[in-house]
């Protein structure tokens, strides 16, 4: 398993975060789970339990800096240690969908400011612990709406304020991978496409031309899974990725190709 023994930190307990925390459990973590909402947490954790991980659970606001490094606190006090942390918080992308010339300043710095405190407040206290330990590994979520193709920014997508929190996200990802990378902590960034499989199936029919639209622009023909953007985490997070800091994941079934 390659995260056996880990102690593991993961923010939101939505699609994403519960499928992260669920494979972390499965490959070996003992999963700290962080969330605003109790019935997702609840939920998350009976899953885990059930596949026999281990499992513990908080309600938290990422937006509030004093109750994350509380709350990072105790893990410490109970597991000793901070090996990974993971933030996969959702951040109003559903102020996406206009031109920037038809929105709000507000609407348009909503996403931003979420992203970025969000991102803030939990990577820099687990920086604190990793770098006291010299190790650990912090794993970031992107999207493709911070690289999008001409015929998506021009057409179909209208990122907004949400193509800009994501891409904030990345270079605070290279900008703390630079400056914990000499203490043995390691930063890396996934950049998932849309999972369809996350969208609500009673709205189909509104969704589906959508859905058409993205999968033709991917290599593979499909948006990527739940599960395979945890996979990328894993990964991230385990010893078999010991070199790769600064790096962008690109699970993105082909829909954006970069060195």
């Amino acid at each position: 398993m390659l995260l056996e023994n880990k102690i593991a930190v993961v923010y939101g307990a939505g699609n994403v975060g519960k499928a992260v925390a669920r494979a972390f459990a499965a490959d070996g973590a003992r999963v700290f789970l962080a969330s605003r909402t109790a019935e997702k947490l609840d939920a998350a954790a009976g899953e885990i339990r059930a596949a026999g991980g281990e499992v513990e659970t908080a309600t938290l606001d990422v937006l509030d800096s004093a109750a994350v490094q509380a709350h990072l606190d105790g893990i410490v006090g109970k597991a000793d240690r901070l090996d990974v942390s993971f933030t996969g918080v959702s951040f109003r992308g559903d102020l996406q969908g206009r031109w920037l010339r038809d929105m709000t300043v507000e609407d348009f710095l909503t996403p931003i400011d979420v992203a970025a405190r969000a991102h803030f407040n939990t990577t820099t206290a687990a920086a604190r612990q990793m770098v006291k330990q010299k190790s650990g590994a912090i794993v970031l979520l992107s999207t493709t709406a911070a690289g999008l193709s001409g015929r998506d920014r021009s057409g179909f997508h209208q990122p907004a304020g949400f193509g800009v929190a994501c891409a904030a996200i990345e270079e605070l990802g290279r900008t703390l991978a630079g400056e914990l990378g000499p203490h043995g902590v390691r930063v890396n960034c996934i950049r998932s496409d849309a999972i369809s499989e996350a969208w609500p199936k009673a709205h189909e029919k509104e969704w589906r031309p959508a859905l058409d639209w993205m999968e033709d622009a991917t290599a593979l023909k499909r948006l990527p899974r739940l599960a395979e953007v945890a996979n990328a985490a894993v990964f991230a997070a385990s010893d078999r990725a010991s070199a790769m800091t600064g790096a962008l994941l690109n699970i993105s079934s082909g829909s954006q190709m970069f060195a």
